[in-house]
C-alpha cells in the first residue's frame, strides 16, 4: 500500500509538471532564445512586421513635414520622419541595414514606384531591391528608414544616432541631411 502511494504521488507530481509545460503561458527569453536574436526589437518576424511603407499593391506617398530640430524634412504617408543611412552609399543601389538594423530602422518600401507629395521632387524618387526581395523607396540616392522611437509625426529622435556603424539624418526635400 505504501509502495502503490508513493507510485501514486510521483506520477501527480509528473503529471501536474507536464502540464505546466505545455499550458499556453510563455517565456519571451526562450522565445528569444530558441529563435536565436536578442535585443529590444525582437525576430526576424517582428521585423517583417515593422517595415514601413505602403501596403500590399499599394505605392509610397513621400511628403514634406516638419520635424522638432530640423524643419522640413521628407516624412512618409503617417508623418514619421524618413531617414538616411550614411553606411549605405549614396547611389549604390544596396541597403547595408539588415537584421536587427532594419527592426530598428524599418525601411520605407513600396508595392510600385513611390508618390511624390507636395513639396517632394519626384526625379530624385527612385527603388532599389532589397535582399528580402521587398522594394525599398530611395530619394537623391539614398535608401529610406524609419525609426522605431519615434512614436509620433513630428518626432525625430533618430537625428544624428550613430547606430550599426554610421551616422542617420533626415533628409530636407533638396536631398540635402537635415542635423541638429
Amino acid at each position: 500500500m505504501k509502495r502503490s502511494y508513493l507510485a501514486m504521488s510521483a506520477v501527480a507530481v509528473i503529471a501536474a509538471l507536464a502540464v505546466a509545460g505545455c499550458g499556453g503561458g510563455s517565456s519571451s527569453t526562450a522565445e528569444t532564445e530558441a529563435s536565436g536574436t536578442s535585443g529590444a526589437y525582437g525576430g526576424e518576424e517582428e521585423a517583417a512586421q515593422t517595415t514601413a511603407g505602403a501596403s500590399e499593391g499599394e505605392t509610397a506617398p513621400v511628403s514634406l513635414g516638419s520635424a522638432a530640430g530640423v524643419g522640413k524634412v521628407l516624412v512618409d504617408s503617417e508623418g514619421m520622419t524618413l531617414y538616411y543611412f550614411q553606411k549605405d552609399q549614396k547611389g549604390s543601389g544596396k541597403s547595408k541595414c539588415e537584421g536587427a538594423c532594419a527592426e530598428a530602422w524599418p525601411p520605407l518600401t513600396s508595392e510600385g514606384e513611390p508618390e511624390a507629395m507636395s513639396g517632394v521632387k519626384s526625379a530624385m524618387l527612385g527603388t532599389i531591391e532589397r535582399s528580402d526581395g521587398t522594394t525599398q523607396v530611395t530619394y537623391a540616392g539614398w535608401p529610406l528608414y524609419t525609426f522605431v522611437e519615434d512614436k509620433k509625426p513630428g518626432e525625430d529622435n533618430g537625428t544624428d544616432s550613430k547606430a550599426f556603424g554610421a551616422s542617420w539624418y533626415p533628409l530636407h526635400a533638396n536631398g540635402q541631411k537635415a542635423g541638429h
